[in-house]
């Protein structure tokens, strides 16, 4: 046991780093490409905050354990709401002025209506990936065509923007400036090589911890597979919260949960098809769904600009630890 927990920490450090340095590079060539950082951010950030996610999620399938795969999307999902975005509450207000932002909400709640739907039936099937990946195809072609349209706020932002959105400006002062193609290419690389390697150790030792208690793939998965995965997430909204790039910390937070539901959900229907627990349907789902929604209520903000306050954020972080006990306990 003492190995398969060394395996996991070792295996969520490494994975960390790669996912900073996988970003850092590919955001990085992307502007030297002349795409625009607004872009950058809606796409290659919010994938890149879920690659760990996504590369665990195939090495699971790929090792036979795809339900770790279907854990990991939900507790990540999970994780992101409860914990990152109420632990950054928690260390500072969040207030969400970005336009965007209000139309990613409806998106997100639509996503996870349709995967719901998806898996209803006990079953996540080869269709059933298939149609989680396309959608995921036209969430990205949908970002890049929105990201197009919008124009940026320049600095200082305007806290009520009218015409422009001040996600562009915050997305400009993080998207690396001077990082030379070749230098960003090495690290694009030694990125994706950490997610290989982290992912490899995080899922020996989950399935090994899983099978020395005796419990599923899937409680594993949820419980530390998905906390671990969404560590980046996690220091992303921090950092953004206190450098006071609060639309970047919800958005790093929507981007990664709609690319959870459709790439993570999505890879193990697609490589190894597999049945979903009863147990995964009437507790954890339900647990995504009305997160899901309690930070569409606080942060949506129809007239006005939305705002998670420290109260909000500290009860985010307590529901996290009860479904955590609960998870384990029963």
């Amino acid at each position: 046991m003492t190995e398969s927990i060394l395996a996991v920490v070792a295996g969520i450090a490494i994975l960390v780093f790669g996912a900073d340095r996988f970003v850092a590079g590919s955001a990085a060539i992307a502007r030297n490409l002349g795409v625009s950082p607004l872009v950058i951010g809606l796409t290659i950030v919010a994938f890149g905050t879920s690659a760990p996610e996504i590369i665990v999620s195939a090495m699971a399938a790929f090792k036979g354990n795809p339900g770790l795969s279907v854990g990991n999307a939900i507790g990540s999902n999970i994780t992101n709401v409860a914990l990152v975005l109420g632990m950054t509450a928690l260390a500072q207000p969040i207030t969400v002025h970005s336009a965007m932002l209000r139309r990613e909400f409806p998106v997100l709640l639509g996503i996870m209506l349709a995967a719901f739907l998806l898996v209803c039936d006990g079953e996540l099937g080869r269709v059933d990936g298939i149609i989680l990946l396309t959608g995921l195809a036209a969430l990205v072609w949908w970002l890049i065509r929105m990201g197009m349209q919008t124009r940026t706020c320049p600095q200082p932002a305007n806290p009520d923007p009218a015409s422009c959105d001040p996600m562009g400006s915050e997305f400009e002062a993080e998207i690396p400036a001077e990082m030379h193609t070749p230098i960003a290419a090495m690290w694009f690389i030694v990125g994706l090589t950490l997610l290989l390697i982290g992912s490899r150790a995080l899922v020996w030792g989950a399935v090994r911890i899983a099978h020395g208690l005796g419990v599923s793939d899937i409680v594993i998965g949820i419980g530390i597979v998905g906390v671990g995965t969404s560590l980046p997430e996690l220091a992303a909204s921090m950092t953004s919260a206190i450098r006071k790039e609060d639309d970047i910390a919800v958005g790093n937070v929507i981007g990664s949960n709609m690319f959870n539901l459709l790439a993570v959900l999505g890879l193990p229907g697609v490589i190894m098809p597999l049945r979903i627990d009863n147990i995964v349907l009437i507790r954890d789902f339900p647990v995504m769904a009305a997160l899901t929604l309690a930070l569409f209520i606080m942060a949506f903000g129809c007239r006005k600009a939305g705002r998670i306050t420290r109260l909000e954020g500290a009860m985010l972080v307590v529901s996290f630890f009860a479904y955590q006990i609960a998870l384990f306990k029963y």
